[in-house]
């Protein structure tokens, strides 16, 4: 019974992070959710699907609203960066695994409380600056789903990027990501087949919560909300860190 309400969590958190709610942090909450009943690889391996389903209904209401020299500049190292996250979590061990999920959340957790209170430096952008923020982002959301940060933080800094413009962009590039791990997963043997058929009724949660997020999204304070969403992060993230 609990693993079936873990699953139907992680489902709701899914959609309503895409419908536009809380932004990348109910998303960051999935993993290290799944990582208190299943391995930490199955775990990032299980979410991608659920991800890439729910990705379908973002670009549908962002199609073509995204920034195409932002998406230009920092796909290429967002795939280096995949490729990369792959290899490692193919490499390390659930233990290791766990704790580096957790360090990587809390870094997210950081970045995510910095990104409110960039718009007030005084910023000279540099190209590099979008490839590492590309890099990391696609690094991050392979191991453990915590990529967004990174990328925020890059583009609420540019000039002239309106919040539509903001979520297209972003919604078009984890799509690219998201489907981009697929074939690393699959040759490294990452997805659980069985368990995902198992749990093949987490996808019908999506849909409605993705609908009731865009209903809800003129009518919630989104910073109490993620503030609300931030603090059982933070407790798992401390639990992952340091569990053995």
């Amino acid at each position: 019974m609990e693993e079936v309400l873990l699953y139907a969590i992680v489902g709701i958190l899914v959609g309503i992070s895409k419908g536009g709610i809380g932004g990348p942090v109910p998303v960051a909450l999935t993993v290290p959710l799944l990582t208190l009943i299943i391995d930490p690889q199955i775990a990032v391996a299980l979410v991608l699907p659920l991800l890439i389903f729910a990705d379908v209904f973002a670009l549908y209401f962002y199609w073509r609203q995204w920034d195409r020299h932002y998406i230009a500049l920092m796909i290429a190292p967002g795939l280096i960066g995949v490729l990369l996250g792959a290899l490692v979590l193919d490499a390390i061990d659930a233990t290791t695994l766990k704790r580096l999920i957790g360090g990587l959340t809390l870094l997210a957790l950081s970045f995510k409380i910095a990104s409110d209170r960039l718009a007030s430096l005084a910023y000279q952008p540099r190209i590099w600056h979008g490839y590492f923020a590309g890099w990391a982002s696609g690094f991050g959301s392979t191991l453990a789903n915590v990529g967004a940060p990174p990328f925020t933080a890059y583009l609420l800094l540019q000039p002239k990027m309106t919040p539509r413009r903001f979520v297209g962009t972003t919604t078009l590039f984890f799509a690219v990501m998201n489907l981009t791990k697929v074939p690393g997963f699959i040759a490294l043997e990452l997805f659980d087949y069985d368990r995902l058929l198992s749990i093949a009724w987490v996808f019908l949660l999506i849909p409605p919560s993705v609908l009731v997020a865009r209903r809800l999204i003129d009518h919630i304070n989104q910073q109490v909300f993620e503030w609300i969403m931030m603090i059982p992060l933070a407790a798992l993230s401390v639990y992952l860190l340091f569990s053995g």
